[in-house]
């Protein structure tokens, strides 16, 4: 079927078109009901994540075929681990939790690096029936600590240290740091001893993770009601109160295990690598989840897209492990390019094997993707989607024979998604127009179903701007053939002199520059025009930088935008702050030009990416 078909058939029965999707997943009970307000989607199924992701497999003869290939270049190290591997140490690891006491509803937080128990944890948590949350290694304690009071973990699991590229980074310290500050620190820690840096166990509170696996403890998968929480995930750049997002069990595996295949076109016993970070979304959806429902081989890459050892990692890795699909996000490209503009990287290895290479987490300008698919003559396709919604919202479809794409757009809808375009008086725009992208109510399955510990917020931050519509807090237009371009959160609209603008419109110019690696567009504060557009520019690390260089971005924003965008500063800047998932801050950084105070998540790199912005302002040395 056709694109247009399959969107036709979820618009003409949405309930119908879910519940024939649901059948793909392994359940314990199938559900006979899609969907009930106020109860969710699948309501009387019984299923089990863990149960779907592995044990299934593992049940129809598929427990030699390989599960996890676990790539360490900082620490040399390779693994691969079978879907009967998996199972053995997931069992081991619930076993050790349930020992803790651990069941049902209970909840872990997992504190840990890019390593193969890290994913043990995750899945020993659903295998009982419990909640994880994931919390990016990178957090400083005091970030940690928020999530440890709002989450309330019975159990912390970490590990002894980080890999980076040039250090290591201690995690006890941090951990505890973080259970110290903290009003409901958990009884229990388990704690992976990692061969670089062995820490002393504190007796009472501490628990080996090598211990517990080699007990050898079993048990089975329990059965759960679609309905409850798989997971909570506190959303990237959060600031004051945590916003943990809730997702469901049954919806969120039937709408992974649909994309892998009509969205990816990923097939069972192929390898997909999510090149991300299991402490974001797409590092639950598509470094564990979805590729495990599917049967197929996930990648866990612990390393950098360049500089571990070059910028011909992430060929390598799609070389040796014999990827079809590779998805990355569009900064990993820009920070190849601009260690390799030649691209010289790519002919050492043979890539006939990948059929598509799709990049989300931040808007992809067509001059870093017109770059990748000539270099990887491959199809390269942007997709949009969000923390909150848990899978892609649009997309092309090789799944279903559909690689159209508009350069510079995000894809179409993909069913389950009802996109509609809005001003500010809740009335569509015509097609080409800007405005906020909305989403109508109901969310499909996957979505968030709420806010952790926080009744109504949900439905106050999302539903009460646009009543019947979920507001993704994204800026953009719809052109004539149904292609969505993003171009910006809602907050990046500037209003220069009266006119709105989109910072993602003068970011795609200055992109397109030779000599620019990757920019953000901010709207600083004018006496005279209320905001003015200044860009904050990363040079190619082979660029000769010339006098002209500012010059001829302000033309060229001038011939493609116009002078109403009265564009007249560029910064050039070594860095520029980002969440892990690799959105540029750029609220913090027109804090920065501002002078004003602000908070920022506290990963480990952002605090030299907010020197080298300061430096670019001001280069002049400050005291220390």
């Amino acid at each position: 079927m056709s694109y247009e078909d399959v969107f036709a058939a979820w618009s003409a029965d949405p309930e119908g078109f879910w519940l024939r999707a649901a059948e793909d997943v392994a359940w314990f009970e199938p559900p006979k009901t899609a969907h009930e307000t106020g109860k969710g989607w699948f309501p009387d199924g019984k299923v089990n994540a863990c149960h779907a992701a592995v044990d299934a497999h593992v049940e129809a003869g598929y427990g030699g075929q390989v599960a996890i290939y676990y790539d360490s270049p900082v620490t040399s190290t390779k693994r691969q681990i079978t879907y009967g591997e998996l199972q053995r140490d997931v069992s081991a690891f619930a076993a050790g939790l349930s020992e803790l006491g651990v069941g049902q509803g209970g909840r872990v937080l997992i504190y840990m690096p890019m390593i193969p128990e890290a994913v043990v944890a995750m899945l020993a948590t659903a295998r009982l029936g419990a909640i994880h949350s994931v919390v990016f290694g990178g957090f400083a304690a005091r970030e940690l600590a928020k999530r440890v009071d709002d989450f309330a973990p019975d159990v912390l699991v970490t590990a002894s240290c980080g890999i980076e590229p040039n250090r290591k980074i201690p995690y006890l310290p941090l951990v505890d740091e973080a259970l110290a500050m903290s009003a409901h620190p958990p009884a229990k820690v388990i704690i992976k001893q990692r061969p670089e840096q062995d820490v002393a166990i504190r007796p009472g509170r501490d628990l080996d993770y090598e211990e517990i696996i080699a007990q050898g403890g079993t048990t089975p998968c329990t059965p759960c009601p679609s309905t409850d929480p798989l997971y909570v995930l506190y959303t990237s750049g959060t600031t004051g109160a945590p916003k943990g997002v809730v997702r469901d069990i049954g919806s969120y595996v039937t709408a992974l295990k649909w994309s892998m295949s009509h969205i990816y076109s990923a097939q069972p016993g192929e390898t997909y690598w999510a090149a991300s970070d299991i402490g974001w979304v797409v590092g639950h959806s598509y470094i564990v989840y979805g590729p495990l429902v599917n049967c197929c081989a996930t990648v866990l890459y612990e390393g950098k897209p360049v500089g571990t050892p070059d910028a011909g990692a992430m060929w390598r890795v799609i070389e040796e492990y014999n990827v079809t699909v590779a998805f990355t996000a569009p900064t990993a490209v820009r920070a190849i390019k601009r260690e390799d503009p030649s691209a010289s990287h790519v002919g050492k290895y043979d890539l006939r094997q990948l059929r598509y290479l799709f990049l989300a987490g931040e808007r992809a300008d067509p001059d870093t993707v017109e770059w990748v698919a000539d270099a990887l003559k491959v199809p390269v396709i942007d997709h949009w989607w969000q923390t909150e919604l848990g899978w892609p919202a649009l997309s092309a479809f090789p799944g279903l024979g559909d690689t159209k794409v508009h350069i510079g757009a995000a894809g179409r809808p993909v069913p389950g998604y009802a996109f509609d375009i809005l001003d500010e008086d809740a009335k569509p725009v015509p097609r080409g127009e800007s405005g906020a992208i909305v989403i109508r109510m109901p969310l499909p399955p996957g979505a968030m179903t709420g806010l952790w510990n926080s009744p109504g917020r949900f439905e106050e931050q999302y539903l009460s701007h646009f009543p019947g519509y979920y507001l993704t807090g994204d800026a953009g237009f719809m052109d004539e053939d149904g292609f969505v371009f993003v171009m910006g959160r809602t907050d990046d609209v500037m209003n220069v002199a009266g006119h709105r603008l989109s910072t993602g419109a003068i970011e795609e110019v200055i992109a397109a520059h030779p000599a620019v690696a990757e920019c953000a567009v901010v709207g600083a504060a004018d006496d005279l025009k209320g905001q003015v557009p200044v860009a904050f520019v990363v040079l190619k690390a082979d660029v000769v930088v010339t006098e002209t260089l500012e010059q001829e971005l302000i033309i060229s924003v001038r011939q493609e935008v116009g002078a109403v965008a009265s564009f007249k500063r560029v910064y050039r800047s070594s860095a520029l702050p980002k969440t892990r998932s690799g959105k540029i801050l750029r609220k913090t950084i027109r804090s920065l030009v501002d002078d004003k105070p602000f908070d920022v998540p506290a990963t480990i790199d952002n605090a030299d990416a907010i020197d080298a912005v300061r430096d670019a302002i001001t280069p002049t040395p400050r005291s220390s």
